[in-house]
């Protein structure tokens, strides 16, 4: 199981100094401190760089996990990005517009020139993948496995549908296929599947629809762009009293089957076998994340 609590991974343009301030004031888990998209025009990528170095000499972000997402391999800006990030401090990095698992396999091997040149340990800089484009979610496997530094893979439906020509409704239908691909993915490749922004901010019932979508899923966090989102996130990507209490319930109740020789046992009225009782430990490891971090 990851090392890494990722259950609300928030958006902040890091050219901006308010809401820079405002995110250290949050709740999220990982900051996803923004270098490309939202970084606009071109000369503020620099601010966004210089910003984030003078945050962490502040100790700033020590609460969380931090995540800059780069600018893609043909921006000119990739380079700049992470010679100057590859610090104390930083977690690893968004890689956006991942098209196949060629593209993150490049993205490492510049992580580990990087980490020979300042004389960091290999695999210091973790990964996750965006994928916000067709040919991203038809290899989102492949992406998911294209190296060892890779922690989640993420998906972005706007450009995804921009991509595809598609358009959301208010069931999120078009969606459907593409979650449920990456979600497969990620946990074919044991790393976490994180659900797409929710770019309807104020309308926290519509952001809970899509969170009992993306919950049933399987998705284990979700990208967030307001702070006002992350309790309700949290909410659904951690676990009830009920669930420890019935996961709890279950590994006892295995275990004391083994002990007596019985392979399966019976926890009110229903078989648990040894898929469940994977299942329940794992929701026993969330929460011991949880409360250490």
């Amino acid at each position: 199981m990851s090392q890494y609590l990722l259950r609300s991974l928030m958006f902040v343009p890091a050219h901006n100094e308010k809401l820079l301030k405002s995110s250290v004031k949050s709740d999220a888990d990982v900051l996803l401190l923004d270098l490309e998209d939202s970084v606009q025009p071109k000369k503020n990528k620099k601010i966004a760089r210089t910003n984030i170095l003078n945050y962490l000499k502040e100790d700033a972000f020590n609460k969380f996990h931090v995540f800059p997402r780069v600018n893609d391999r043909e921006s000119g800006e990739l380079l700049s990005d992470i010679t100057s990030l590859a610090v104390k401090g930083v977690d690893g990095f968004m890689y956006p517009k991942a098209k196949t698992g060629q593209d993150i396999y490049f993205f490492d091997k510049l992580l580990e020139t990087i980490e020979y040149e300042k004389g960091m340990d290999i695999g210091t800089f973790k990964i996750i993948p965006l994928i916000e484009t067709a040919s991203a979610v038809l290899h989102a496997e492949e992406i998911a496995k294209a190296s060892p530094r890779v922690v989640a893979i993420a998906f972005g439906n706007e450009d995804y549908l921009t991509d595809i020509q598609g358009q959301n409704d208010e069931e999120a239908s078009p969606l459907f296929t593409a979650r449920s691909i990456i979600a497969m993915a990620a946990h074919s490749a044991k790393v976490a599947p994180i659900d797409t922004v929710h770019i309807k901010v104020h309308d926290l019932e519509d952001l809970e629809f899509n969170l009992k979508v993306a919950s049933k899923l399987g998705f284990q966090g979700m990208l967030v762009l307001h702070p006002k989102e992350i309790p309700l996130v949290h909410q659904y990507f951690s676990p009830t009293k009920q669930d420890l209490k019935k996961a709890e319930d279950m590994v006892k109740a295995f275990q004391e089957s083994e002990r007596m020789g019985v392979g399966v046992a019976i926890v009110n009225g229903k078989f648990v076998g040894p898929p469940l009782v994977r299942n329940a430990e794992k929701i026993l490891q969330k929460q011991k994340l949880i409360e250490s971090n």
